[in-house]
């Protein structure tokens, strides 16, 4: 594809890459799932981080969710310069090749999380923002340098799958936060002062240290080393493609769904015409919502895999759901037990509406979930409460999908279109508080949720109209 370049001396380098994706590649791909579920793990303790903060600081909900916009906006500013610079000198990533991109990200990641340290001693809610900015930053740059990575790690028509199923591990993360941060965080308390945050200085700097454990694995593992596909162009091709450019509006409204709605939920649960849950037992219900994300990936991945015989999919996933349920039944009882196994059911019959195609998928989960928050908005009790952790298991498969659609043919432009959809994740920073300041206004959490309401109505869109490719015309410049 003929590309054209706004400087006068584009950064050209001769790459290629030694992929046979005939061979398997499942040692590569393990070791870049530890990096989705650590980035998971972090993520949702911004979930933990809002109620305890709100309580050390005394802030209200909109200035609360500002932990979500300093995260989330290192998203947008860091994929912006990301973007910047690859249209003047050419795309970073691809000089320095994926996995030297992914030890980057590890490195400055660790470093935001050593932040929290000085943070909780200056007891300042600047500094911890400033803190978590740095460590979003990090984030960003695996997201970056990971995501299309896996994207190429085998065939293209198993993409989507591979994607879907490395975010499982990124939801496993998700859901083991809540339980294991709410632990450190809330219940040590009681040993400490309550009125400070000197509770979070174990728990992130243990972050840190794992963080640097990973990036030397890195390091030493056998990756595949890819820069590109043949040479490096310094443009803005990317833009070209109307398929990613919708695509990056649809990471925006589902990224600043989904965190909105994880970040309400505590309190959400803590009201008495909810479920009238303190801060612990509403994390361990936090973790029903991240849980149903893992879940439902899962299922995405082996739904969305080339199966010759569609029979072992259902196999499959009729023994994840055994196992889960199992599970679930040993540590909570029957009748949470009973309640997952209905919303598989559920699920799983989405799926199959959604005739396994990854588009149609999108279209009817988002449905689904638009359904799940009309009906938290209007009921009370156990029906709201389970509504809306019940998201979670259809918010499972969007971002993978989305992610594999957008920068579906974008050929060399791939890293770059990746840029910009990561970029997009600043919804995370924009929806949470928009959604936070409903609730101060009108008094109502339940109201509130009307915000991410109106994300997921675009994701309809998409998942029908939007994500379809277009033929694009070489000579148009951008």
């Amino acid at each position: 594809m003929a590309v054209t370049s706004p400087s006068s001396k584009p950064t050209v380098v001769s790459s290629g890459t030694d992929l046979d994706n005939s061979k398997s590649f499942t040692g590569p791909l393990i070791v870049v799932t530890l990096l989705f579920f650590m980035w998971g793990f972090i993520t949702c303790m911004n979930d933990i981080l809002i109620p305890k903060l709100q309580q050390v600081f005394v802030l209200q909900h909109w200035q609360a969710m500002l932990i979500q916009t300093a995260f989330f906006g290192a998203y947008f500013i860091i994929s912006l310069l990301y973007f910047v610079f690859s249209m003047t000198k050419g795309d970073p990533i691809m000089k320095i090749g994926y996995k030297n991109g992914i030890i980057v990200g590890l490195l400055v990641a660790a470093i935001g999380c050593a932040l929290f340290y000085p943070a909780a001693d200056f007891h300042s809610y600047g500094f911890f923002l400033m803190a978590l900015f740095v460590l979003a930053s990090g984030i960003t740059i695996l997201q970056i340098a990971a995501n299309p990575y896996v994207t190429v790690l085998g065939r293209p028509e198993g993409a989507a799958s591979r994607l879907n199923l490395t975010q499982a591990l990124n939801s496993f993360g998700t859901t083991v936060a809540p339980l294991i941060g709410g632990y450190l965080i809330f219940e040590t308390v009681q040993t400490m002062d309550t009125d400070t945050a000197a509770s979070v200085k174990l728990p992130y700097l243990g972050l840190a240290a794992t963080l640097l454990a990973i990036a030397v694995l890195i390091k030493l593992a056998n990756l595949p080393h890819i820069k590109g596909e043949g040479r490096i162009i310094a443009d803005a091709g990317a833009l070209k493609y109307r398929h990613l450019v919708l695509g990056v509006i649809c990471i925006f409204m589902y990224v600043g769904g989904e965190v909105a709605i994880g970040s309400m939920l505590i309190n959400f649960f803590s009201l008495p015409e909810i479920a009238g849950l303190s801060e612990a037992e509403g994390g361990h219900y936090l973790a029903f919502f991240w849980g149903g994300a893992m879940i439902g990936r899962f299922f995405g991945a082996v739904a969305l895999a080339e199966f010759k015989n569609k029979n072992r999919k259902y196999m499959i996933i009729g023994a994840i759901t055994a196992i889960v349920v199992t599970m679930i039944f040993a540590i909570y009882g029957q009748q949470e037990a009973l309640i997952v196994l209905g919303l598989i059911a559920i699920n799983f019959l989405v799926l199959l509406l959604g005739r396994f195609l990854p588009n149609r998928t999108l279209g009817f989960f988002a449905t689904a979930v638009i359904t799940l928050l009309l009906i938290t908005m209007l009921t009370t009790g156990a029906v709201a409460m389970w509504s809306v952790i019940a998201v979670g298991l259809f918010n499972s498969i969007m971002f993978p999908t989305i992610f594999t659609l957008a920068i579906k043919g974008l050929g060399v432009h791939t890293s770059q279109g990746s840029s910009l959809l990561v970029m997009a994740i600043v919804g995370g920073a924009i929806i949470p508080p928009l959604q936070g300041y409903v609730a101060d206004v009108t008094g109502s959490l339940q109201l509130s949720f009307i915000v991410p309401l109106i994300c997921y109505l675009y994701i309809v869109y998409y998942g029908f109209a939007g994500s379809r490719v277009e033929k694009v015309d070489p000579s148009v410049e951008v």
